[in-house]
């Protein structure tokens, strides 16, 4: 009996063994947690983010980080001038102003701005962002957030936006685009009192290249017509088809003498173009009518009609020319 051992022992194992299982258990547990989290993370495509700001160190960046920014994540832990560095430099003002912007606001959910892969491609991120921890006795600031890829959002509204305002034949502004833009332009001579002048081009004869050539040769001329106003007009100026073969142009900020030159050279492009069909040749030309801003002019269907009459004026002395009003 001396040999035995005693029954008081026996339970007290017992429980010591079975809070084991249990810590075992509770281990898997947590691994299994750990390992189903970490599996989330790599498969989420945004990039999570922390940043310490008194620091100024990113202390927490997700996996994504590596394939959305084609750049080493360890780099970045290391030091925060590699986030700077990947901002499109153009982007890189608006995305430092707007994170501080954090602090104050608590939260900042409209970050849209450029970065530069290590591979030289550019993409757009929308990186939102909010305050953690606020900074009190003790306490650590840090910033938090998910920055998410947008590129193909992004070119979707663009392509969206240039076909809601160009013309689908000849690439340039559309008609509602055209006077929207030169609406802008008209109210700006005015306020700021700088000379604007307004111009009405219509192809003379269309109706005869389509009838004789055919209406996609007619089209070709169009589309000439258009690369010549994109070769002569100055940069800032607004070039656009208003009509079937009819095109406006508005120059701001320019004197009535310059824009009779601007005019002068584009009728001179208009008759060197050149155009072939089967075994025949031919050739176009335009009337202009040309109008600038006055001190009488309300608005800018003014500059549009008197444009518009010069234009006809042009027309029924005999076409190929510019009326100046």
């Amino acid at each position: 009996m001396d040999n035995q051992t005693p029954p008081t022992v026996i339970p007290a194992a017992a429980e010591t063994l079975l809070a084991l299982m249990h810590a075992q258990a509770e281990v898997a547990r947590l691994s299994e947690r750990e390992q189903l989290f970490s599996s989330l993370l790599v498969s989420v495509n945004a990039v999570l983010w922390a940043f310490d700001w008194q620091t100024q160190r990113m202390i927490y960046v997700s996996p994504a980080y590596e394939r959305i920014f084609g750049r080493s994540a360890g780099l970045l832990l290391a030091d925060f001038g590699e986030w700077r560095d990947s901002i499109y430099p153009d982007d890189l003002d608006y995305a430092e102003r707007s994170l501080s912007e954090v602090l104050e606001k608590g939260s900042i959910e409209d970050r849209e701005y450029r970065i530069i892969r290590a591979d030289g491609q550019v993409r757009w991120l929308s990186d939102k962002c909010f305050v953690s921890h606020q900074a009190e006795q003790g306490q650590r600031l840090i910033v938090v957030g998910i920055a998410e890829d947008i590129t193909e959002k992004k070119q979707l509204e663009d392509e969206l936006q240039r076909l809601a305002t160009t013309d689908v034949l000849t690439q340039s502004s559309n008609r509602r685009h055209f006077f929207e833009c030169a609406q802008r332009e008209f109210e700006q001579a005015r306020l700021q009192g700088t000379p604007m002048a307004f111009l009405l081009l219509d192809v003379d004869d269309f109706k005869l290249v389509n009838d004789t050539y055919g209406h996609q040769e007619g089209d070709i001329v169009l589309q000439r017509i258009a690369e010549c106003g994109r070769k002569t007009l100055r940069r800032g100026d607004l070039f656009g088809r208003i009509g079937g073969e009819e095109f406006a142009a508005v120059f701001p900020g320019c004197a009535p003498d310059m824009a009779k030159q601007i005019a002068e050279r584009l009728q001179r492009e208009i008759q060197r173009l050149s155009f072939q069909r089967d075994d025949k040749s031919f050739g176009i030309t335009a009337s202009q009518g040309l109008t600038n801003l006055g001190t009488q002019d309300q608005s800018l269907e003014a500059l549009y009609a008197r444009a518009d009459a010069a234009m006809y004026q042009a027309k029924r002395q005999g076409k190929n020319q510019i009326v100046l009003v």
